[in-house]
């Protein structure tokens, strides 16, 4: 694990003008305006927010521009956004719209080379390689595609070492076993992949309670976990995770 502050990000997955949830990615179920709940998680304390367009890849380019411009305007913490980006350019705008990092998963599965491009014109600091795996067997997690629904044939740990030579600054490891389902991050996913790249660790899918935080900082290595469901259904909030936390011992930033 970083020796850093952990770091608490707030996950919103969006379709069209959407905020939507779902479970093993599938089942995807309106929430309401991101933007309203963008904010309120800003002021409960976000340390970053992460925006994913979940059907980008499917449907052509992303809708996402216009939500992160606006985005942008009142809410003060880093930005990552992904889904549907496929080249330079897409990150250009993106990042002109007010996005810090951007994501990747399909367009880098299908052209590695697009991480070393992206990493090249805006820094790796910019490049966040987000990987969505499924367990196929023990030790074994295949990377899909396309929100889950592609099947690659590649192996994860592996995938995040490439990438992290490639010129990613950070990977989103996304348990699709796990998504929804409130049953604890996938910790040995989690593991497997801090264990063997240089860089942070973001976890996501399946935060039901703070002990499957604790777990997944401890005895997963994460740098920083992602929280979506939890926060969408008011089921906690961001000031109460925060506190879990430091309380015990994980070295979490100091609020303002």
């Amino acid at each position: 694990m970083s020796a850093r502050d952990v770091r608490l990000v707030a996950r919103l997955d969006i379709k069209g003008p959407n905020l939507i949830k779902g479970v093993h990615l599938e089942g995807l179920r309106v929430i309401g305006d991101p933007q309203v709940y963008a904010r309120r998680y800003y002021e409960q304390g976000a340390d970053e927010i992460i925006y994913i367009d979940v059907v980008a890849s499917l449907y052509g380019r992303s809708k996402l521009t216009e939500i992160v411009r606006h985005t942008a305007h009142d809410v003060f913490v880093p930005l990552t956004v992904g889904g549907g980006v496929r080249s330079v350019e897409d990150v250009k705008d993106l990042l002109r719209a007010g996005a810090d990092k951007v994501a990747i998963n399909t367009a880098a599965v299908q052209r590695p080379q697009l991480i070393s491009e992206v990493a090249r014109r805006f820094g790796s600091q910019c490049m966040v390689i987000s990987i969505e795996a499924k367990k196929r067997s023990e030790g074994y997690w295949e990377v899909y595609t396309d929100c889950g629904r592609e099947q690659t044939g590649m192996n994860a740990v592996d995938w995040a070492r490439q990438a992290a030579a490639l010129g990613a600054g950070e990977v989103l490891i996304t348990s699709i076993d796990r998504e929804g389902t409130r049953k604890g991050y996938d910790v040995e996913l989690t593991r497997a992949i801090s264990d063997y790249v240089g860089i942070p660790v973001i976890a996501s899918g399946g935060y039901g309670n703070d002990t499957h935080l604790l777990d997944v900082v401890h005895q997963g290595g994460a740098d920083a976990v992602a929280v979506a469901d939890a926060l969408h259904y008011d089921r906690t909030n961001l000031t109460k995770i925060r506190a879990a936390a430091r309380a015990a011992g994980i070295q979490m930033r100091q609020l303002p």
